[in-house]
């Protein structure tokens, strides 16, 4: 309803903003202990599969901000109490490690540049990714790699560039960021590690990216069946006002249908393997798998946890490629008007095509 009005004003409509904080869409995966939802995973990539559905950029910035708000689960319950609390929390962020985290007496010096912060508009904190430094050369793992680790920015301690000029997923106000020199605290820096997680819901024993993956696919999955339907209204008026032969007519329908049975066991797919993870990730946090990906005890399956979080990536990743392919294949029969940027169908399929250059979405 408020789609193109947020597309013409590069930001969420009031409207639709007010709904997201009155529903708490933003604070989806925030622990109940800070008056989040901790919805539990199923539920989670179905509602962001409908947000899209609806508009792809309230899908898509509902889940990248609320993607962040899980990282709250990871925060001892004595620190930022009154941050995640708050009912208009929005945490933006990016996965990128293009800052510069230096040790010093009590915590950091950070200073870098990041990217495609969904929701920067409305952010009261931000996490960005950086490596880690102490003197003059940067911190080396166990494994031989420079350490990597998140942290944790208040609204007013970056700086947010206005330069989000995608071509779709407008009003997601996908802006960078940047700190110099911001001196914070240890507690600022955190560790996405089930085994670090300080709540114990099974939310945040589900490892980051299957998580990450699934969500986003979801959106996809609600932008495409959208498509769909744009293609099914364009194809019948082109069919109607005589712009199509009649073989053509029936080519198009066909094509529409086989895109249809083919998204549908895509999504199928999807959704088996997904609340199968899930449902296998409460049985380890109830003690009937260990925490380390034992076995379920015989009776109840025998799948290694590491195994159903592969499959999640798996079909994440094909229901992505599903959904580009017939994309694609059905936008050229839907005419020389679903080239206007002003067509609803024209906006979800630069959505869809902005949303599938997610790095995480790339086979």
């Amino acid at each position: 309803m408020h789609a193109a009005a947020g597309e013409g004003g590069r930001d969420l409509h009031p409207e639709v903003l007010a709904l997201i904080y009155g529903e708490e869409w933003f604070r989806l995966l925030v622990p109940g202990r800070w008056g989040g939802r901790s919805l539990p995973l199923p539920q989670l990539v179905r509602l962001e599969e409908g947000l899209a559905f609806a508009d792809g950029s309230v899908g898509w910035t509902v889940t990248l901000c609320s993607g962040a708000g899980w990282f709250a689960g990871f925060f001892p319950p004595e620190v930022f109490g009154q941050l995640f609390s708050d009912q208009r929390l929005c945490i933006a962020g990016s996965g990128s490690a293009t800052g510069v985290a230096r040790v010093i007496d009590g915590g950091y010096r950070v200073s870098g540049h990041w990217a495609y912060a969904s929701g920067a508009l409305h952010a009261t904190a931000f996490t960005a990714n950086c490596v880690v430094w102490e003197g003059e050369a940067p911190v080396v793992g166990d494994d031989g790699n420079p350490v990597i680790r998140p942290f944790l920015f208040l609204r007013d301690e970056v700086r947010v560039h206005a330069d989000w000029n995608a071509m779709g997923l407008v009003a997601t106000g996908s802006h960078g960021f940047s700190v110099e020199g911001l001196l914070v605290g240890a507690e600022r820096c955190f560790v996405i590690d089930a085994a670090a997680a300080t709540d114990g819901h099974a939310l945040y024993r589900y490892p980051f990216l299957p998580l990450a993956e699934a969500t986003l696919a979801a959106n996809l999955s609600g932008m495409a069946q959208h498509f769909l339907d744009c293609c099914a209204a364009v194809f019948a008026q082109r069919v109607r006002d005589g712009r199509v032969p009649s073989g053509v007519a029936a080519e198009m329908e066909r094509v529409l249908g086989l895109g249809r049975l083919d998204l549908y066991a895509a999504r199928e797919a999807f959704y088996l393997a997904v609340d199968r993870s899930w449902e296998m990730v409460e049985a380890s946090v109830a003690g009937l798998v260990s925490a380390a990906g034992a076995p379920l005890p015989e009776g109840a399956g025998g799948t290694p946890l590491p195994a159903v979080f592969a499959e999640v990536g798996l079909v994440s990743h094909a229901l992505a490629a599903a959904v580009r392919e017939w994309v694609d294949r059905l936008y050229p029969y839907a005419g020389l008007g679903a080239a206007r940027m002003d067509s609803e169908i024209n906006r979800v399929w630069r959505d869809l095509h902005t949303a599938g250059q997610h790095p995480l979405l790339v086979a």
